[in-house]
């Protein structure tokens, strides 16, 4: 069995390279995984390639597989999909998602893969950690069928978002952003698309995933009375304002974060991360999520991809990275 493979690193903010790796052997429990894709959750990836990780949350976003630390060195990662090449037999030969970094090669313990289900395609199965985001977002918000909903930000898990409520009976989902040609993504999702100055108030409920400042303010004005914005972006070490004053007490509105690092309270007692993340992988039959794709590039050009991606020379929401077949 080959035990050597290689991984993308991040030398120093801004830095990055391909290293190569000897693999432990395999012991009991624990399975090698021969990566076939792997996707740049190009948000969190892009800020943690220019080193933007406050000092005080290094703990806090650590992938479940990485190694090293941030700033850097650091190998960081957490949407890989490969073929089980050993571990036991209802495993062996099957697509499997793992939250494991950029890598052609790992050993992990079993119950971190889930099989990739049948009628999934595996290079759709990588966007199964940002739909398992969003799954805990609904689970944070309690959407009701027929609620009026904006999902404010459409880029990956945004759409993720939007791509989940799109499912949910007789609801109206708008999707608002400031890009026009996210309008093709909305409606391949099957939701409504709006820039934010056309954007239609009066919602139940708002998903703010746009990590800006304008996105958030846009977010509270577009609630009703009671209503409650869901808060998925992450900042890093950027300060942001909130308007508090305004409308905001008159009008009883709540803000309210929401992070996939734990199960939401309302399914907690009863569901698992696997539970989770297994639920997404099914959601993901979908043809629909597929517009999420929107790239993709062999594994040895990654370092320079995610400088492109982190510069914004590259506009993406999931960049898909490809492996040599060997």
């Amino acid at each position: 069995m080959e035990l050597s493979a290689r991984a993308f690193w991040i030398r120093s903010p801004g830095e990055a390279e391909i290293r190569p790796v000897e693999l432990a052997e395999p012991g009991p429990g624990e399975v090698v995984v021969r990566t076939v894709f792997s996707g740049v959750s190009r948000g969190t990836e892009a800020l943690v390639f220019r080193g933007g990780v406050p000092e005080n949350q290094y703990a806090v976003m650590r992938a479940p597989f990485q190694d090293g630390a941030f700033p850097g060195p650091v190998k960081y990662g957490y949407l890989n999909v490969g073929v089980v090449e050993h571990g036991p037999p209802e495993l062996a030969g099957r697509h499997v998602f793992c939250l494991y970094p950029h890598q052609t090669r790992y050993v992990v313990p079993e119950p971190a893969v889930v099989p990739v289900p049948d009628g999934v395609p595996p290079e759709r199965a990588v966007l199964a950690g940002t739909v398992e985001t969003a799954v805990n977002a609904l689970w944070d918000a309690a959407p009701l069928v027929g609620d009026r909903i904006a999902v404010v930000g459409a880029g990956m898990v945004g759409c993720s978002v939007a791509g989940v409520l799109a499912g949910l009976p007789g609801c109206d989902v708008q999707l608002v952003d400031v890009d026009p040609a996210r309008a093709e993504t909305a409606r391949a999702l099957g939701v409504e698309f709006a820039l934010p100055g056309d954007a239609e108030g009066g919602r139940d409920l708002v998903f703010h995933a746009s990590a800006t400042e304008d996105g958030l303010a846009r977010s509270l004005e577009l609630l009703a009375p009671e209503g409650e914005v869901i808060e998925l972006s992450w900042y890093g070490d950027r300060k942001v304002s909130v308007p508090l004053g305004e409308f905001f007490h008159s009008r009883r509105l709540a803000v309210r974060a929401s992070q996939v690092g734990m199960v939401a309270p309302a399914r907690r007692p009863r569901r698992s991360f696997g539970d989770r993340l297994a639920l997404a992988l099914r959601l993901l039959a979908a043809p629909a999520f597929g517009a999420l794709i929107t790239g993709n590039s062999p594994f040895e050009e990654l370092p320079q991809v995610m400088a492109r991606l982190s510069g914004g020379e590259a506009p993406a929401l999931c960049h898909r990275i490809d492996y040599p077949q060997d």
